[in-house]
């Protein structure tokens, strides 16, 4: 097969759209070698470049990051690679930085041209070769560009006769894995279903490209990181363009690891165009997710303000004013939909999520008309609206500004004053605050969701809910596990003095999560899901409550809205 070697320079020019299919950040994985006795084969796939171990030895002698086999091979060494995902192969990087003297001269590589096998099958499989037998120099970079292959889910990395390699990337093409019906909603940027990262503003401390691989990663240094900004109103950016066209319904942003130097703030376009890399600053970006305050080291969900009729290619994540992000998701479904002659007959019955992924976890799709997604409860999410109280297992997890001390002579921890009671009544009736309880049985839910049918409001005084646990705790009902889930509904006030339904937003809250409504914050009334549960509610009252201290509101049928639950 034709190859061309490609100078270093020229790297980031030549493989700029293309995927590492051999990285370990994807799953790669060695399955057989014929010798490591040196230096083991796993090295090859690391995402970091290999270190230098100069001075140090084991039991079989000198220590390198890379392959290294015995010497005097009468023949040749090999190693057998499984992919990451299926794709097509463009070229490679053959490092073998640190070894000088015991480098592999020569190599050559082989594929597996036949997608329906699997790892027990490469012994008899009938391999191809795709890059000759090429040279090899010490402790260098060795570029080579390939013409395109078929779909490929093996290598086999050849060296002539044995010698080190500190590093082998395989660059190619993903063959997207998408979901076959319109309906079905999926990450539409993440690497499997296609999605590239094709344009970073800076990428100091963490490649863009990290951003849309599989799994929240190890550490820092797989996420995108940009260097610390000096100039006030400083943002950076990346463009996604997306594994499909698609309708974007909710985003996910995950801050994993990133403590003391996650993003303050971020915000979200999104584009069509027929461009690999269309232009940051054209006209035409569509704003579909406000600017939003971020944590640290944690997952942020947030329902986006799409239109529904339209689908986009692209998005373009800004963050403000720099710093590093782990992982983006953004779910939605490909194509159109279906063509109904009355909008709001654009529903379904079920709602379908990601399968794998857990409660808190699990996207769902935004129907066009009368359906908006529940959410994991985060404060950042929930932050217009009013507090998250909770405490926080890893204390750089909690929101910056908290404070914590050690408690009860050192076997507690304390997150001081989460939320304030705040009182607005106007002079009159003395108002008083207290505790109440509130026992909640479980809502209907019917087609995978929860009709909300009223919404009510406090107009002079915030209002908290703690959860206790299950309803019921005498005699044997004190065995039954509590209830785990209720939801949280919000909207803010609109112009004609009822809920603004385009603010309506919904979380679905663990038992470990309070929460404090704001002064005069429409919400759905406490709404616990599949058992039930008892709620300490804070509150101030005029007596023991009269039309002052909350106002309800029952929704017209054109006004009832569907909330979307996450399947578990």
């Amino acid at each position: 097969m034709a190859y061309q070697s490609i100078p270093l320079e020229a790297f980031h020019e030549t493989f700029k759209f293309n995927t590492e299919l051999s990285s370990v950040a994807l799953g790669a994985k060695v399955v057989k070698v014929s010798d490591e006795f040196f230096a083991e084969a796993f090295h090859l796939l690391k995402v970091e470049p290999a270190p230098s171990l100069k001075g140090q030895f084991g039991p079989n002698g000198a220590l390198y990051s890379g392959w290294e086999t015995r010497r005097h091979n009468p023949s040749y060494d090999w190693c057998i690679i499984k992919l990451g995902t299926l794709g097509t192969i463009v070229g490679f990087d053959i490092d073998t930085s640190h070894f000088n003297g015991n480098e592999a001269p020569e190599v050559s590589v082989d594929a597996i041209i036949d997608s329906s096998l699997d790892e027990h099958d490469v012994d008899t499989a009938k391999w191809m070769e795709i890059l000759p037998r090429v040279p090899l120099g010490p402790s260098q970079r060795h570029l080579f560009k390939i013409p395109e292959t078929a779909r490929v889910n093996f290598v086999k990395l050849n060296m002539y006769p044995d010698g080190g390699i500190a590093r082998f990337r395989v660059y190619g093409n993903v063959a997207p894995v998408q979901p076959n019906s319109p309906q079905e909603v999926f990450d539409l940027a993440h690497v499997f279903a296609g999605g590239r990262v094709t344009f970073m503003s800076d990428q100091h401390f963490g490649v863009g490209a990290n951003l849309i691989l599989p799994g929240r990663g190890k550490d820092m240094g797989d996420g995108w990181e940009t260097k610390r900004s000096r100039q006030k109103g400083h943002k950076d950016w990346v463009i996604i363009k997306l594994g499909a066209p698609g309708h974007l319904g909710t985003v996910e942003i995950d801050t994993a690891h990133f403590k003391g130097n996650f993003p303050e703030t971020c915000e979200l376009h999104a584009l069509y165009s027929e461009d690999e890399v269309p232009d940051s600053d054209a006209a035409d970006w569509t704003q579909v997710l406000s600017p939003v305050k971020l944590g640290p080291h944690r997952r942020h969900f947030f329902a986006l303000e799409a239109d529904g009729s339209v689908a986009y290619t692209h998005v373009k994540l800004t963050i403000y004013p720099d710093g590093g992000i782990k992982r983006v998701r953004v779910y939605g479904t490909k194509g159109p939909y279906p063509t109904i002659a009355d909008p709001a007959a654009r529903t379904s019955d079920t709602v379908e999520t990601d399968a794998a992924a857990p409660l808190e976890s699990a996207p769902v799709a935004i129907k066009p008309v009368k359906t908006i997604p529940v959410l994991p409860l985060t404060p950042e999410a929930f932050s217009p609206f009013g507090q998250v109280i909770q405490a926080y297992g890893d204390h750089t997890a909690a929101p910056p500004g908290t404070k914590i001390t050690p408690a009860n002579q050192g076997s507690a921890t304390k997150f001081h004053k989460l939320s304030l009671l705040e009182s607005s009544y106007p002079a009159g009736p003395r108002a008083s605050s207290g505790l109440s309880v509130y026992r909640c049985n479980p809502t209907k839910i019917v087609s995978g969701g929860v009709e909300l049918k009223v919404v009510e409001r406090h107009p002079y005084t915030n209002q908290a809910f703690i959860p206790m646990g299950g309803g019921g705790i005498q005699g044997d009902e004190a065995l039954k596990e509590p209830g785990s889930a209720y939801l949280v509904v919000v909207a803010h006030n609109g112009a004609d003095d009822k809920p603004d339904f385009n603010t309506l937003r919904a979380f679905v809250a663990s038992a470990g999560q309070g929460i404090m409504y704001n002064t005069a914050i429409w919400h759905q009334p406490m709404t616990v899901l599949y058992k039930p549960m008892d709620f300490t509610c804070v509150e101030t009252q005029i007596g023991n409550g009269d039309k002052a201290d909350c106002e309800i509101l029952e929704l017209e049928a054109s006004e009832v809205v569907i909330l979307a639950l996450p399947r578990h």
